[in-house]
């Protein structure tokens, strides 16, 4: 027997409208984030603005600070989601393992960062435990609902609850992976539709 969706025709409009309305948002987001990140292709002498990654104070699975200071000195890539999001997110930092494998020694010269904008969900040790299931060493960090909004914040970086049935809520949020510099400059980004070899051509530059 098939299940039937008892729910009110204005129900589901309602339920749709809210699907739509998030996809609208999500890819806005990142088209707006992507342009105002990346530095003009072929333009001499130009430079991603240097605000970016300057301010925030997250904390760790520990529940230990950690701000730029606590980063510099070491490249990192920072890309932001949360423990429940069922594609993006575990996609990507399985990339980034698969990456900083096929890069062999010159993989460890760099740390991945994993922040959870979901703090209705995602405690500190939630977070920890979640990067423990790539395989590959990711540093974890969330915070309060001020702490990750002046984050995503500071790395340009989208991100907004969608209402779905239940009372419950998803995510949506941007996809690229910041790389910021031992400096604690960004310098450049890495998105989905960046082939293997372009990837690590990019983190090959982080680190030198």
């Amino acid at each position: 027997m098939t299940a039937t969706d008892t729910r009110s025709p204005l129900a589901r409009a309602r339920l749709w409208l809210w699907a739509l309305v998030g996809i609208v948002a999500f890819a806005l987001g990142t088209l707006l984030a992507i342009q105002w990140l990346k530095p003009a292709q072929g333009a001499a002498g130009t430079t991603a603005p240097s605000d970016i990654g300057t301010r925030f104070t997250l904390v760790d699975r520990d529940g230990k600070p950690v701000t730029p200071q606590t980063l510099k000195g070491t490249p990192y890539a920072i890309f932001f989601g949360f423990t429940r999001c069922p594609d993006i997110c575990p996609t990507t930092l399985n990339r980034m393992a698969h990456l900083r494998k096929a890069m062999g020694k010159d993989g460890e010269k760099f740390r991945i960062v994993f922040v959870s904008v979901d703090t209705g969900h995602d405690k500190p040790a939630d977070v920890g435990a979640y990067v423990d299931l790539f395989g590959t060493p990711i540093l974890g960090l969330t915070g309060s609902e001020q702490q990750i909004a002046d984050a995503a914040k500071s790395f340009r970086v989208f991100y907004q609850k969608v209402p779905v049935e239940g009372g419950d809520y998803t995510i949506d949020h941007s996809a690229f992976v910041v790389l910021m510099d031992r400096d604690g400059h960004m310098q450049s980004l890495l998105s989905d539709h960046d082939s293997d070899a372009s990837a690590i051509a990019d983190l090959r530059r982080l680190i030198a």
